[in-house]
C-alpha cells in the first residue's frame, strides 16, 4: 500500500471528528410545566386561546386533543399552538411553560411544528 494512501486512511477518522456537521434544525415544542398549579395554567391558557390568537379548536369537546381532559394537557396544546404561530416568540406564560425537543403528539392528537 502506498504511503499516501496509508496516511489518508489513518487521517480519515480524525477528519470526520473535526469536520463541520450539517446543521439540522432542532424541532421544539412548547408545553405546560406540570409543576404549576391548574389555576396558573388555566389563566395562561385563557389568554393564549383568546387574545393570544392560538388555535385551540382541537382541545374542544369531541376534537382529537380533548382527551385527556386535564388543564395541563389542554394548556400544553394551547401553549404550543401559540409558540408555533409566533415562532421565536415566548414559551413562558408566567413560567408555566417550557420547551421540549420530544414531540408531545399522541394518538390522533397532533401537536403542530413549524420550522
Amino acid at each position: 500500500m502506498s504511503a499516501i494512501l496509508l496516511r489518508l486512511m489513518l487521517a480519515l477518522p480524525f477528519m470526520l471528528l473535526i469536520s463541520p456537521k450539517s446543521e439540522e434544525q432542532v424541532k421544539q415544542w412548547c408545553i405546560a410545566d406540570e409543576q404549576f398549579p391548574d389555576g396558573v395554567l388555566q389563566e395562561s391558557m385563557d389568554w393564549v386561546c383568546g387574545a393570544g390568537g392560538a388555535n385551540c379548536t382541537n382541545i374542544q369537546m369531541n376534537q382529537p386533543c380533548y382527551y385527556p381532559n386535564t388543564v395541563k394537557d389542554h394548556a400544553s396544546y394551547a401553549f404550543n399552538s401559540y409558540y408555533q404561530k409566533n415562532k421565536g416568540g415566548a414559551c413562558n406564560f408566567k413560567g408555566a411553560a417550557m420547551i421540549t425537543e420530544f414531540d408531545p403528539s399522541y394518538n390522533s392528537c397532533h401537536y403542530e411544528y413549524t420550522p
